[in-house]
């Protein structure tokens, strides 16, 4: 028997709204944009709602009515919930509907969807445990599996989840890494005594939340029938399809054909007898290790280099998460929740994926992505909008 293993990401930033060296001591509030922009947060939660959240989450709620035998995963960063709270709750009702079949796991994060566990143990840790609050307010659910931001992975996560008590984690089932071996199976993280390594099949994956409706792809029109006997004929124990939500509607339109290739999915793969679905705790503890996997450096599940380089690879991107993280003693010594609030927001990773300078496949990516006119624009914004967030910690001490 192998299994199928999916994982959907949820997650929508407080992206920082056009703010103005005029607006440094004048200004408090970065993440308010009211105007028809993409940088209005509110907008944009209410039309990937409409066209992604509420849409793929009632399908998946009748394919699960319809195939008993269906599991599913989620993560769901803390400022995404925060956002549909507000501004769309309709989607966080669908999704306690979805959990509470108990068919659908929950998995860990950051709550800010950060990269605090490269810059920051203890504020790491601080996220953590918010966002496991308000996955037990919101869903009863305590998670078992972790995933870090961008699936961002080093053995020391690996190490740190293990102690946590966590039963895995997820990453990103990259080549090098790899060598020889196939993403297909579950491994032992290097260091770790008890927590399991699930690895994303990048190839299925993206062929799905990247290439499905691009018409120069060799394998286009890609359908439900062929993408289950792919799945059908891959070695190994698990095939694990990890995706953001947001290909369900928002990345892949539903002029597309998207929505039909998920609703017939489930049919399709059940008509392999070898096939089942599992979530990653059941994969976990359904499948032995089959080796050791040692990342000694990051890798994330991002561009063609999967490394930070997306958030860190230009001075721009460098220097602006330097100096949010070099705030930290300041911030915490200012004893102001609106400041430590506003701190933590502009640690949001999307920051400074918006300040990639990127050329070719990848920097496609990047500027479909970003809701800023060039990088440079992402950059300017953020850096006065530190800029004052510097000055009202000063003012507090």
């Amino acid at each position: 028997m192998k299994s199928v293993c999916f994982y959907f990401q949820v997650h929508q930033p407080y992206r920082v709204k056009r703010y103005r060296i005029f607006d440094v001591g004048n200004d408090a509030e970065y993440f308010n944009d009211r105007g028809e922009s993409n940088l209005n947060n509110r907008k944009i939660i209410e039309k990937v709602a409409r066209k992604s959240y509420i849409p793929t989450t009632q399908l998946l709620l009748e394919l699960l009515r319809r195939h008993p035998e269906m599991r599913i995963s989620f993560s769901f960063s803390g400022v995404a919930l925060e956002q549909l709270e507000r501004h769309a709750p309709e989607v966080i009702e669908l999704f306690k509907q979805i959990i509470d079949t108990g068919r659908a796991e929950v998995l860990g994060e950051t709550y800010y969807h950060t990269l605090a566990f490269f810059y920051s143990p203890a504020e790491f840790e601080s996220q953590v445990t918010k966002h496991r609050d308000i996955i037990r307010r919101l869903f009863g659910a305590r998670p078992r599996v972790f995933r870090n931001t961008e699936l961002s992975y080093r053995n020391d996560l690996g190490e740190w989840a293990d102690r946590a008590g966590y039963t895995g984690v997820i990453a990103e089932g990259w080549d090098p890494i790899l060598g020889w071996r196939s993403p297909n199976y579950v491994y032992k993280p290097k260091g770790a005594a008890n927590a399991r390594l699930l690895l994303k099949n990048y190839r299925l994956s993206d062929d799905v939340a990247f290439r499905f409706s691009s018409r120069d792809w060799s394998e286009w029109p890609l359908t439900s029938e062929k993408f289950a006997a792919w799945i059908g004929s891959a070695e190994g124990d698990t095939v694990n399809l990890f995706m953001d939500y947001e290909t369900f509607g928002e990345h892949q339109w539903e002029e597309t054909g998207i929505f039909n290739f998920l609703e017939k999915l489930p049919e399709e793969l059940a008509k392999n007898p070898g096939l089942d679905f599992k979530t990653p705790s059941e994969v976990i503890a359904t499948y032995e290790p089959r080796d050791e996997v040692d990342m000694p450096h990051i890798v994330t599940w991002a561009d063609t280099d999967r490394d930070l380089t997306a958030w860190t690879g230009n001075p721009m991107q460098k220097a602006a998460i330097e100096n949010i993280y070099a705030l930290e003693n300041d911030v915490h010594l200012a004893n102001d929740a609106k400041l430590l609030e506003d701190w933590r927001k502009l640690q949001t990773s999307d920051h400074f994926y918006y300040m990639c300078t990127k050329w070719f496949a990848d920097g496609d990516v990047h500027a479909y992505f970003s809701p800023y006119e060039s990088p440079y624009d992402a950059y300017i914004a953020y850096m006065n909008a530190l800029s004052d967030l510097r000055l009202r910690v000063g003012k507090r001490r």
